[in-house]
Protein backbone atom coordinates (compact mmCIF):
# COMPACT_ATOMS: atom_id res chain seq x y z
CA UNK A 1 0.00 0.00 0.00
CA UNK A 2 1.72 3.04 -0.92
CA UNK A 3 1.21 6.52 0.26
CA UNK A 4 0.46 7.91 -2.83
CA UNK A 5 -2.04 5.92 -3.17
CA UNK A 6 -3.48 6.79 0.13
CA UNK A 7 -3.44 10.41 -0.70
CA UNK A 8 -5.90 9.44 -3.98
CA UNK A 9 -8.19 7.30 -1.76
CA UNK A 10 -8.43 10.49 0.83
CA UNK A 11 -8.93 12.83 -1.92
CA UNK A 12 -12.16 10.65 -3.69
CA UNK A 13 -13.47 10.05 0.58
CA UNK A 14 -13.39 13.77 1.35
CA UNK A 15 -14.98 15.12 -2.40
CA UNK A 16 -17.22 12.56 -3.32
CA UNK A 17 -16.12 12.60 -6.55
CA UNK A 18 -13.88 11.03 -8.99
CA UNK A 19 -13.98 14.23 -10.83
CA UNK A 20 -13.01 16.52 -8.57
CA UNK A 21 -10.42 14.73 -7.45
CA UNK A 22 -8.37 14.08 -10.06
CA UNK A 23 -8.98 17.77 -10.91
CA UNK A 24 -7.08 18.18 -7.43
CA UNK A 25 -4.63 15.93 -7.88
CA UNK A 26 -3.76 16.66 -11.55
CA UNK A 27 -3.91 12.82 -12.76
CA UNK A 28 -6.37 11.95 -14.97
CA UNK A 29 -9.52 10.06 -14.02
CA UNK A 30 -8.91 7.05 -15.55
CA UNK A 31 -5.14 6.89 -13.99
CA UNK A 32 -7.23 7.89 -10.66
CA UNK A 33 -10.29 5.11 -10.77
CA UNK A 34 -7.53 2.66 -12.01
CA UNK A 35 -5.41 3.13 -8.81
CA UNK A 36 -8.35 3.10 -6.32
CA UNK A 37 -9.17 -0.50 -8.46
CA UNK A 38 -5.82 -2.08 -8.08
CA UNK A 39 -6.14 -0.77 -3.92
CA UNK A 40 -9.71 -2.69 -3.72
CA UNK A 41 -8.02 -5.70 -5.24
CA UNK A 42 -5.12 -5.41 -2.95
CA UNK A 43 -7.29 -5.33 -0.04
CA UNK A 44 -9.57 -7.77 -1.23
CA UNK A 45 -12.76 -5.27 -0.05
CA UNK A 46 -15.08 -3.02 -1.66
CA UNK A 47 -14.13 0.56 -0.88
CA UNK A 48 -16.98 2.72 -2.54
CA UNK A 49 -20.37 2.87 -3.90
CA UNK A 50 -19.79 4.24 -7.28
CA UNK A 51 -22.96 6.53 -8.57
CA UNK A 52 -23.24 8.13 -12.12
CA UNK A 53 -22.17 11.52 -10.25
CA UNK A 54 -21.34 10.45 -7.14
CA UNK A 55 -18.66 8.44 -5.27
CA UNK A 56 -19.44 7.43 -1.11
CA UNK A 57 -17.58 5.28 1.13
CA UNK A 58 -18.63 1.26 2.08
CA UNK A 59 -18.17 0.53 5.99
CA UNK A 60 -14.25 -0.70 4.63
CA UNK A 61 -13.75 2.46 2.98
CA UNK A 62 -15.10 4.27 6.09
CA UNK A 63 -12.87 2.37 8.32
CA UNK A 64 -9.66 2.62 5.79
CA UNK A 65 -10.48 6.14 5.94
CA UNK A 66 -9.86 6.67 9.63
CA UNK A 67 -6.81 4.75 9.46
CA UNK A 68 -5.38 6.55 6.37
CA UNK A 69 -5.86 9.81 8.16
CA UNK A 70 -3.73 8.76 10.82
CA UNK A 71 -1.39 7.50 9.02
CA UNK A 72 -1.23 10.39 6.75
CA UNK A 73 -1.24 12.66 10.11
CA UNK A 74 2.11 10.53 11.44
CA UNK A 75 3.85 10.80 8.08
CA UNK A 76 3.18 14.67 8.10
CA UNK A 77 4.70 15.25 11.45
CA UNK A 78 7.57 12.94 10.74
CA UNK A 79 8.27 15.11 7.37
CA UNK A 80 7.90 18.56 9.90
CA UNK A 81 10.22 17.03 12.36
CA UNK A 82 13.57 15.81 9.80
CA UNK A 83 13.36 19.50 8.27
CA UNK A 84 13.43 21.34 11.39
CA UNK A 85 15.99 24.19 11.52
CA UNK A 86 18.62 22.21 13.76
CA UNK A 87 19.93 25.60 14.72
CA UNK A 88 16.71 26.90 16.18
CA UNK A 89 14.69 24.59 18.67
CA UNK A 90 11.21 24.36 16.22
CA UNK A 91 9.18 21.80 15.63
CA UNK A 92 5.81 20.63 17.09
CA UNK A 93 3.77 18.90 20.16
CA UNK A 94 0.80 17.76 20.26
CA UNK A 95 -1.11 17.36 23.44
CA UNK A 96 -4.79 15.70 23.84
CA UNK A 97 -6.80 15.52 27.04
CA UNK A 98 -10.61 16.42 28.52
CA UNK A 99 -11.90 19.84 29.36
CA UNK A 100 -11.13 20.95 33.02
CA UNK A 101 -9.79 24.17 34.23
CA UNK A 102 -6.91 22.53 36.55
CA UNK A 103 -5.13 22.59 33.08
CA UNK A 104 -4.29 26.40 33.88
CA UNK A 105 -0.56 25.02 35.56
CA UNK A 106 0.26 23.71 32.06
CA UNK A 107 -1.22 26.82 30.19
CA UNK A 108 1.03 29.01 32.14
CA UNK A 109 4.14 26.03 31.13
CA UNK A 110 3.38 26.61 27.52
CA UNK A 111 3.16 30.10 27.70
CA UNK A 112 6.51 30.40 29.30
CA UNK A 113 8.08 27.75 26.67
CA UNK A 114 6.89 29.56 23.80
CA UNK A 115 8.79 32.91 25.14
CA UNK A 116 11.60 30.85 24.92
CA UNK A 117 11.07 28.94 21.97
CA UNK A 118 8.39 31.31 19.80
CA UNK A 119 9.02 28.53 16.80
CA UNK A 120 7.44 26.02 18.26
CA UNK A 121 4.08 25.27 17.87
CA UNK A 122 1.43 23.71 20.39
CA UNK A 123 -1.74 21.46 18.48
CA UNK A 124 -4.44 21.11 20.98
CA UNK A 125 -6.58 17.82 21.03
CA UNK A 126 -10.00 17.73 22.88
CA UNK A 127 -11.40 14.14 23.92
CA UNK A 128 -12.33 11.69 26.61
CA UNK A 129 -9.88 9.67 27.91
CA UNK A 130 -10.22 7.01 25.59
CA UNK A 131 -10.32 9.07 22.00
CA UNK A 132 -7.02 10.35 23.71
CA UNK A 133 -5.23 6.73 24.51
CA UNK A 134 -6.17 5.49 20.96
CA UNK A 135 -4.39 8.82 19.47
CA UNK A 136 -1.48 8.13 22.00
CA UNK A 137 -1.28 4.34 21.01
CA UNK A 138 -0.96 5.43 16.73
CA UNK A 139 1.53 7.64 17.89
CA UNK A 140 -0.10 11.07 16.73
CA UNK A 141 -0.27 12.66 20.31
CA UNK A 142 2.92 13.68 22.45
CA UNK A 143 0.94 14.23 25.58
CA UNK A 144 -2.05 13.21 26.85
CA UNK A 145 -3.62 14.55 29.48
CA UNK A 146 -6.31 12.14 31.72
CA UNK A 147 -8.94 12.78 33.86
CA UNK A 148 -9.31 10.01 36.88
CA UNK A 149 -10.02 7.18 37.02
CA UNK A 150 -8.36 5.75 34.32
CA UNK A 151 -5.77 3.16 34.43
CA UNK A 152 -2.02 5.10 33.19
CA UNK A 153 -0.17 1.60 34.57
CA UNK A 154 1.08 1.47 30.86
CA UNK A 155 1.95 5.11 30.68
CA UNK A 156 4.66 7.01 31.90
CA UNK A 157 3.35 10.13 33.82
CA UNK A 158 3.53 13.11 35.94
CA UNK A 159 0.22 14.33 38.45
CA UNK A 160 -1.26 18.06 37.89
CA UNK A 161 -1.08 19.56 41.47
CA UNK A 162 -4.75 20.40 40.84
CA UNK A 163 -7.58 18.46 41.30
CA UNK A 164 -11.21 19.19 39.89
CA UNK A 165 -14.56 19.11 41.81
CA UNK A 166 -17.73 16.91 40.64
CA UNK A 167 -21.16 18.47 40.51
CA UNK A 168 -24.19 19.54 38.88
CA UNK A 169 -25.00 22.12 36.24
CA UNK A 170 -28.44 22.95 35.60
CA UNK A 171 -30.88 25.61 34.71
CA UNK A 172 -31.34 28.00 37.26
CA UNK A 173 -35.28 27.23 37.27
CA UNK A 174 -34.59 24.33 38.71
CA UNK A 175 -35.72 22.40 42.50
CA UNK A 176 -32.34 21.22 43.53
CA UNK A 177 -30.88 25.08 42.70
CA UNK A 178 -31.96 25.79 46.39
CA UNK A 179 -29.35 23.69 47.88
CA UNK A 180 -26.09 24.71 47.87
CA UNK A 181 -25.13 21.02 47.76
CA UNK A 182 -26.00 17.74 45.97
CA UNK A 183 -26.35 14.77 47.88
CA UNK A 184 -26.82 11.37 45.81
CA UNK A 185 -30.24 10.96 47.33
CA UNK A 186 -31.44 14.56 45.63
CA UNK A 187 -30.32 12.83 42.32
CA UNK A 188 -32.58 9.74 42.45
CA UNK A 189 -34.54 9.83 39.36
CA UNK A 190 -34.04 12.70 38.24
CA UNK A 191 -32.09 13.05 34.39
CA UNK A 192 -29.23 13.16 34.25
CA UNK A 193 -26.86 13.82 31.32
CA UNK A 194 -23.53 12.22 32.53
CA UNK A 195 -19.70 12.14 30.62
CA UNK A 196 -18.97 8.76 28.97
CA UNK A 197 -16.00 8.19 30.91
CA UNK A 198 -18.39 7.78 34.34
CA UNK A 199 -20.79 5.90 32.67
CA UNK A 200 -19.87 2.92 30.58
CA UNK A 201 -21.36 -0.11 29.41
CA UNK A 202 -24.62 0.64 31.42
CA UNK A 203 -22.56 1.29 34.47
CA UNK A 204 -21.23 4.08 37.12
CA UNK A 205 -17.64 3.41 37.70
CA UNK A 206 -16.14 3.09 40.90
CA UNK A 207 -15.84 6.35 42.64
CA UNK A 208 -19.19 7.63 41.29
CA UNK A 209 -20.84 4.44 42.39
CA UNK A 210 -19.43 4.57 45.62
CA UNK A 211 -20.16 8.20 46.19
CA UNK A 212 -23.98 7.45 45.04
CA UNK A 213 -24.07 4.03 47.37
CA UNK A 214 -27.35 2.89 47.37
CA UNK A 215 -28.82 5.69 45.54
CA UNK A 216 -26.83 4.18 42.51
CA UNK A 217 -29.75 2.00 41.20
CA UNK A 218 -32.34 5.12 41.44
CA UNK A 219 -30.10 6.75 38.66
CA UNK A 220 -31.98 7.94 35.69
CA UNK A 221 -29.69 8.60 32.71
CA UNK A 222 -31.08 10.71 30.19
CA UNK A 223 -28.15 10.76 28.00
CA UNK A 224 -24.26 10.96 27.54
CA UNK A 225 -21.32 13.53 26.46
CA UNK A 226 -18.07 13.48 25.17
CA UNK A 227 -17.76 17.19 25.66
CA UNK A 228 -20.12 19.89 28.03
CA UNK A 229 -20.18 22.20 25.72
CA UNK A 230 -23.17 20.36 24.02
CA UNK A 231 -24.22 18.80 26.76
CA UNK A 232 -25.11 22.16 28.23
CA UNK A 233 -27.15 23.43 25.39
CA UNK A 234 -29.14 20.41 26.74
CA UNK A 235 -29.23 21.37 30.17
CA UNK A 236 -30.88 24.59 28.96
CA UNK A 237 -33.62 22.77 27.08
CA UNK A 238 -34.67 21.02 29.47
CA UNK A 239 -33.20 17.55 28.87
CA UNK A 240 -31.99 17.39 32.20
CA UNK A 241 -29.06 18.14 34.54
CA UNK A 242 -25.36 17.09 34.20
CA UNK A 243 -23.21 15.81 35.91
CA UNK A 244 -19.86 17.57 35.27
CA UNK A 245 -16.54 18.78 36.20
CA UNK A 246 -16.32 23.17 38.33
CA UNK A 247 -15.59 25.51 36.33
CA UNK A 248 -16.23 24.23 33.04
CA UNK A 249 -19.79 26.11 32.23
CA UNK A 250 -20.53 29.67 32.79
CA UNK A 251 -22.50 29.60 36.20
CA UNK A 252 -22.18 33.39 36.94
CA UNK A 253 -25.29 35.20 38.04
CA UNK A 254 -25.88 36.91 34.47
CA UNK A 255 -26.44 33.18 33.30
CA UNK A 256 -29.33 30.59 33.13
CA UNK A 257 -27.33 27.71 34.24
CA UNK A 258 -25.64 27.15 37.67
CA UNK A 259 -23.19 24.48 39.31
CA UNK A 260 -23.94 22.45 42.41
CA UNK A 261 -20.99 20.61 43.92
CA UNK A 262 -21.57 17.18 45.09
CA UNK A 263 -21.04 16.51 48.40
CA UNK A 264 -19.52 14.35 50.27
CA UNK A 265 -16.62 16.09 47.99
CA UNK A 266 -15.83 13.77 44.80
CA UNK A 267 -12.88 14.86 43.58
CA UNK A 268 -10.68 14.06 39.92
CA UNK A 269 -7.07 13.73 40.00
CA UNK A 270 -5.54 14.50 36.38
CA UNK A 271 -2.09 12.77 35.23
CA UNK A 272 -0.16 13.80 31.69
CA UNK A 273 0.81 10.77 30.54
CA UNK A 274 3.10 9.71 27.45
CA UNK A 275 3.77 6.01 26.19
CA UNK A 276 7.23 4.19 27.71
CA UNK A 277 10.25 4.50 25.85
CA UNK A 278 8.47 6.80 23.20
CA UNK A 279 11.29 9.04 20.80
CA UNK A 280 10.23 12.36 21.00
CA UNK A 281 10.91 15.04 18.45
CA UNK A 282 13.76 17.68 19.74
CA UNK A 283 10.59 19.89 20.75
CA UNK A 284 8.41 17.47 22.76
CA UNK A 285 12.01 16.31 24.54
CA UNK A 286 12.33 19.87 25.43
CA UNK A 287 8.65 20.55 26.24
CA UNK A 288 8.92 17.29 28.60
CA UNK A 289 12.06 18.67 30.32
CA UNK A 290 10.34 21.64 31.55
CA UNK A 291 7.39 19.57 32.54
CA UNK A 292 9.18 17.97 34.75
CA UNK A 293 10.72 20.96 36.02
CA UNK A 294 7.53 22.10 37.28
CA UNK A 295 6.07 18.69 37.84
CA UNK A 296 7.61 16.29 40.04
CA UNK A 297 6.90 12.55 39.04
CA UNK A 298 4.23 11.00 41.86
CA UNK A 299 3.19 13.63 43.66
Amino acid sequence: MELRVLKYFLSVARTGSMTAAARSLHVTQPTLSRQLQDLEYELGKKLFVRGSHHVSLTRDGMLLRQRAEEIMEIVDQTETEFHTNSRTLSGDVYIGGGESAALAPLAEIISTFRKDFPQIRFHLYSGNSEDVTVRLEHGVLDFGILIQPVDISRYDSLSLPIKDIWGLALRRDHPLTKRKTIRPCDLADIPLLMSRQIFQNEKLNDPVASWMGEWSERINVAGTYNLIFNAALLVRAGVGCALTLDRLINATSQSDLCFRPLTPKLEAGLDIVWKKNRIFSEAAEKFLERMKEKFSAGE
